[in-house]
């Protein structure tokens, strides 16, 4: 009898561990000082050098992150997409803010990412992963942040330096993630 005790509640344990809930659920923050309502993820997606960038060597890689941002001010939303690059040792990527103006390639097509500057709030969306990375904000509408959780593909590209260009893929699924931000901030469109 002690055995199917103990196995029933390893069991359990597992089921419940299962459905614990997600690091990158989306959270929300009140900026006091200019009582602008932030809706971010947790944490941000991480997102790992693509197949074709695989280094051989070994060399510290580059990884990029990313998450969408809603900023509520009273009442009038505007929406972002934080981006951060922690650079590894692989290969130099240009400014994300400038010439290597990263793009996302989804299940029907390409989005070029246009830079904007977010309200001066007293916090970030996102903390940097490394401080000597770079991060910008993008703009982006709440028809595209539906057609990025409705994408399963779903790849990030910046240029580097040498003119050639750099991907990088989602190690969750966005699907599911992005989804459940648009649910949690009431956009998507029911």
């Amino acid at each position: 009898m002690r055995p199917r005790l103990i196995h029933a509640l390893f069991l359990l344990g597992l089921v419940a561990g299962c459905t614990s809930p997600s690091s990158v659920k989306p959270v929300e923050a009140l900026d006091e000082r200019t009582g602008v309502t932030l809706g971010a993820l947790k944490k941000p997606i991480e997102l790992v050098p693509g197949a074709q960038n695989a280094v051989v060597t070994r060399k510290r890689a580059t990884f990029a992150y990313l998450g969408p941002v809603e900023w509520n001010r009273s009442g009038n939303l505007t929406y972002g997409l934080w981006v951060h690059i922690a650079p590894g040792n692989d290969r130099p990527l240009g400014d994300i803010r400038g010439s290597a103006t990263p793009t996302l390639t989804l299940d029907d097509g390409s989005v070029v990412l246009t830079p904007t500057t977010p309200p001066a709030l007293g916090r970030s969306a996102y903390k940097q992963v490394v401080s000597w990375g770079q991060t910008a904000y993008f703009d982006v509408t709440v028809e595209t942040l539906r057609r990025m959780a409705a994408s399963h593909r779903f790849e990030l590209a910046v240029a580097a330096v040498d003119g050639s260009s750099m991907s990088f893929s989602p190690t969750v699924d966005t699907h599911d993630v992005l989804t459940q931000y648009l649910q949690d901030r009431g956009l998507t469109g029911d």
